[in-house]
């Protein structure tokens, strides 16, 4: 009897250890391997991830996401890249697109939202465009890095065009005001 009561709580207090060891080792296992994920995604990622390319003639922006579904990870990560795009030609972003981030020491959460109507209302950014997308895979999910760029004077076509066709428009009419002015008389 006084070896079983020596006993027992020696076989509590290894098992115990053992456990702790075991619970210890598993949160060392789960840290690691939150860090190589992210050091993979900073490895993974295109060089204008952290320098983006220099041009006279047009203006680049970059976004990145993550998500479970592709095509959320490539929408969210553009959404992001054109709204940058939009703030550097002077607008404001709308604010129907929301992705809220938490990050502490121990987790991360993300809920995202995207309703979007007009992205850019008071700046026009016709003729950007997604010049690079990379995606690779990230603990079972999906990471989207995305390049857009938004041409700026002549290498922006569309934006030439369309200002050929306002101007046009407008002179149309203003011509047409002119003659009812004169057919008034």
């Amino acid at each position: 009897m006084k070896k079983l009561l020596f006993v027992v709580p020696l076989v509590t207090l290894v098992t115990a250890c053992g456990t702790t060891n075991t619970y210890d080792k598993r949160a060392d296992y789960e840290r690691e391997r939150q860090e190589k994920a992210v050091d993979r995604a900073v490895d993974k990622s295109p060089k204008w991830m952290s320098e983006l390319p220099k041009s006279n003639n047009a203006v680049y922006a970059n976004g990145t996401a993550v998500s479970r579904d592709f095509a959320m990870s490539d929408m969210k990560a553009k959404t992001i890249a054109y709204s940058q795009i939009c703030m550097a030609a002077g607008g404001e972003v709308d604010k129907s697109s929301k992705v809220y981030m938490n990050d502490t020491e121990s987790a991360s959460t993300e809920n995202s939202e995207v309703a979007i109507r007009s992205m850019c209302r008071k700046v026009d950014i016709t003729g950007a465009e997604t010049v690079e997308t990379v995606r690779i895979s990230e603990n079972g999910r999906f990471r989207t890095y995305v390049l857009v760029a938004l041409p700026t004077g002549e290498a922006n076509r569309l934006q030439t065009r369309k200002d050929q066709i306002r101007a046009n428009e407008n002179s149309r009419t203003q011509s047409e005001k002119a003659f009812r002015d004169l057919d008034g008389r």
